[in-house]
């Protein structure tokens, strides 16, 4: 039972970060006697699994992002504020912000991830990252400007590196976005400039180690390999990239692909925010937590999500991913309540559902439990799994619409370039002067 108090002794519940595990937090405290101020530098809730698709022209970045205050309309005891978090001042209780100040007595930490480019400058600078809007539609309009480029241009040498898609990264979020990429190829833009020749166009995988989707069993690693190559994605294993100029990719090894594109989709680390803690980091500059999941020394701060390291009953480091956040942001929340009755704190456990990736038509693995799937049912799994988790029942029509018209019509909705970058010319294109 919570305990009765009046609305002016609440204590005040400060939540940073509105993805998976800020959301599931401050739904879970719906009920408690607290005030709750969620604060998030976007002013709505991101779907990331389906990142991809927006940047592949599959659905409109307002099908998987939905607006905060209105997923909170209806909860009386919080308030959103759209800032950014600056500092951590654990000693005073009190976050800096672009908007000021702001006191708490209670701290949920849910501040995500960011793209890990392992120290790769030149990556850095000039490849893109696939972990939020402004990352997937700049992807789209970059694709889509590549094949008009093209179009306008008869060397062989010139189309071949503009229609070379260099996708960096063997987990869940590469294989998707090199399968992707490949069948708006092959099934959309063809059909869109029918009298180009796109046998010049290439997809790459690259991945430094040797095998596909690491966290999964071995066999759907290499179920995923021939369906990818069915789909012409080209997979090289032990690629390590060593450096990327925006015109040629150069590999550890020495060897040099000219290309125009690089995603980098092969590691993601903590957000910055959690330098400010002052406290001891694991890999991924992610802080150490107590089993509790409060931060050691400050039992009223809980950390969640991407930013918080803890490890599993065989040692291992919980996976980087939404269901894990999303079960400590309800942990959280169950052990701040515990809290306000002077209760007992209670460890983590983490229940695994399993682990999907699609790979485009009919296509998928999954992993849930003992059940090892590929092919077609795995992939139908993977789309009921997906729409049911979407935010709001809009963006659950919305993206269903736009899977069946894609489905059926080989057409993808959202072709539209942003009229952001200035206007092109084979001279130009010869020149590199674009």
């Amino acid at each position: 039972m919570t305990p009765k108090t009046s609305k002016q002794n609440l204590k005040h519940v400060v939540i940073v970060g509105g993805g998976f595990g800020g959301l599931r937090a401050a739904r879970r405290l719906a009920k408690a006697p607290v005030c709750i101020t969620l604060i998030d530098r976007n002013n709505y809730h991101l779907f990331q699994p389906l990142l991809y698709q927006v940047a592949t022209a599959g659905v409109s970045p307002t099908d998987v992002a939905y607006p905060l205050r209105s997923i909170f309309r209806r909860q009386k005891n919080l308030v959103y504020q759209m800032a950014e978090v600056t500092r951590v001042d654990l000693n005073n209780r009190r976050l800096e912000t672009t908007n000021g100040s702001l006191d708490y007595d209670y701290l949920i930490l849910a501040v995500g991830g960011e793209t890990n480019y392992f120290g790769l400058e030149s990556v850095a600078v000039n490849a893109f990252g696939l972990k939020g809007l402004e990352d997937a539609s700049p992807i789209r309009d970059h694709l889509l400007h590549l094949f008009e480029r093209a179009a306008l241009v008869n060397d062989p040498l010139i189309r071949q590196a503009l229609l070379t898609f260099v996708v960096v990264g063997g987990g869940p979020t590469g294989v998707e976005m090199a399968g992707a990429i490949s069948e708006l190829i092959r099934l959309v833009l063809t059909k869109d400039f029918p009298n180009q020749d796109f046998s010049h166009s290439r997809v790459l995988l690259l991945e430094a180690t040797d095998r596909l989707l690491a966290a999964m069993p071995a066999g759907l690693g290499q179920a995923t390999q021939k369906a990818l190559k069915k789909k012409g994605v080209e997979v090289r294993f032990g690629a390590a990239v060593g450096s990327f100029d925006g015109r040629t990719v150069n590999l550890s090894g020495g060897e040099a692909i000219s290309t125009h594109t690089l995603i980098w989709a092969a590691g993601v680390r903590s957000a910055a925010l959690v330098d400010t803690l002052g406290l001891p980091q694991a890999a991924q500059r992610r802080v150490r937590v107590e089993p509790t999941l409060q931060l050691p020394g400050h039992p009223e701060v809980y950390v969640i999500g991407d930013a918080a390291y803890l490890e599993d009953e065989n040692k291992a480091p919980l996976p980087m991913v939404a269901p894990v956040a999303m079960q400590q942001g309800e942990h959280a929340a169950d052990n701040l309540v515990q809290a306000l009755n002077e209760q007992p704190q209670i460890s983590f456990h983490y229940h695994d559902p399993g682990t999907m990736a699609t790979i485009g038509r009919n296509q998928a693995v999954a992993w849930i439990g003992p059940l090892q799937l590929h092919g077609f049912l795995a992939w139908v799994t993977w789309l009921v799994v997906h729409i049911f988790q979407l935010i709001g029942f809009r963006n659950r029509l919305l993206v269903l619409i736009n899977w069946a018209w894609d489905y059926f019509f080989y057409d993808r909705a959202v072709r539209l370039i942003s009229p952001t970058e200035p206007t092109f010319s084979p001279q130009k294109i010869e020149q590199g002067q674009f």
